[in-house]
């Protein structure tokens, strides 16, 4: 358990390392004169599998270096603290923080100074441009609950603010950078709490400069009234909520169509719609794909494969999401499959993104595949199928 000046310097950690500010730290005064170690140095790197902080464990007849995640860099520092160190120094671009802590009595005092260091440019210059969403005076982070009334990202919502900026990095490089519109017309079909919805309007309004016309859209009553007040206090005029299930809303005019995990079918019917609506670009990241999984009947050699439920049930994601991609490119769509975020940070990573295309397909051959596939698993019918094939909902 952190005091609260060891809550203070993690706190500072994590948000240094999130607006790219983050230059080093270092962790030095060992506890133990005898120790062989003598200071341990922290930086940032980039490495294939991401960001990390580097340690640089400084013995008296060697250097060790490893590199780990965020999240375990900050119980091995406070580690060392508590058995090794009574110093640390975190260097950031706009100050220093020092967390010490007395021989005596080992209660922890920091103390804040100006800076002395410029950010690495070859790192945290990067990781500072391409950081999407500011902290400072943003209405909606704070009435969303992901920051504090200090612009500090609260200690339990890193997760989220990372999964908005990767958000983010997708749409611009997969819708984006692919259309010259300064103005675009978005729907986003469950919307829930509004964390995207808000993120995605920010960040084209104020950053990219498009004006967008956002619609959120949202069965649960209590939330579209609390979206829709926050959009007001926010002063994002052309983004409102509204209350209905995907497939009974009306849908106008649209460019963009999303669906970030809805349940099941309802990936279905936001894909459907965005199909009839000829939006240019269609989003989904689906979850719980049951329907596909319950009409499975294997009878061939892979029936030995799925008598194993847990094989059987990440069969049914595969088929269910893939059978989905071979729909859109049927409908005309070029479509791409990929993971949105890692498993570490969420178990619904599958994000599917669709753009409209003046390619001919073969939608005879695209067909002949899917029902190939469906006789192949025993599958009668997959819901999107359905829905396009009834054509009776409105859009």
């Amino acid at each position: 358990m952190l005091t609260n000046q060891e809550h203070i310097f993690s706190e500072k950690i994590d948000t240094s390392v999130e607006n790219g500010e983050f230059i080093k730290l270092i962790i030095s005064n060992k506890r133990h004169k005898t120790s062989e170690l003598n200071k341990i140095i922290i930086s940032p790197v980039e490495i294939k599998k991401g960001f990390r902080l580097s340690f640089l464990y400084n013995y008296k007849t060697q250097d060790i270096t490893k590199n780990y995640e965020l999240e375990e860099s900050q119980s091995l520092i406070f580690n060392e603290l508590k058995e090794n160190f009574l110093n640390a120094e975190l260097f950031t671009a706009n100050e220093i923080i020092r967390l010490f802590f007395s021989a005596k009595n080992n209660k922890p005092k920091i103390k804040i100074s100006e800076p002395t260091f410029k950010p690495v440019v070859n790192l945290n210059h990067d990781r500072k441009k391409h950081k999407r969403v500011e902290l400072k005076n943003n209405i909606w982070l704070k009435e969303l609950g992901i920051t504090t009334s200090e612009d500090v990202i609260k200690k339990d919502m890193h997760d989220k603010y990372r999964q908005i900026n990767k958000y983010l990095e997708v749409i611009e490089n997969m819708i984006i950078k692919k259309t010259s519109e300064k103005k675009l017309r978005i729907y986003d079909a469950g919307s829930g709490k509004g964390y995207l919805t808000f993120a995605l309007y920010d960040y084209l309004k104020n950053n990219l400069k498009i004006e967008a016309h956002i619609t959120g859209i949202e069965f649960r009553q209590e939330l579209v009234d609390k979206c829709n007040m926050i959009s007001e206090k926010a002063e994002f005029e052309n983004l409102n909520f509204v209350q209905g299930t995907i497939i009974d809303s009306k849908i106008n005019e649209v460019d963009v169509f999303i669906a970030l995990h809805a349940c099941d079918t309802a990936t279905d019917e936001a894909i459907y719609k965005g199909i009839k609506a000829n939006a240019q670009f269609i989003v989904a990241a689906p979850c719980c794909q049951k329907q596909i999984r319950k009409q499975m009947n294997v009878t061939n050699a892979m029936a030995s494969l799925m008598k194993h439920g847990i094989l059987k049930e990440r069969q049914a994601v595969i088929l269910t999401d893939g059978l989905r991609a071979l729909i859109l490119e049927a409908n005309g769509y070029k479509t791409k499959v990929f993971e949105f975020i890692s498993t570490e940070h969420t178990p619904k990573n599958i994000m599917i993104v669709a753009e409209k295309t003046n390619k001919k397909f073969n939608k005879d051959e695209i067909n002949k595949n899917i029902n190939e596939i469906k006789q192949m698993f025993g599958i009668e019918s997959h819901y999107l199928e359905k829905l396009l094939n009834e054509q009776r909902f409105q859009i």
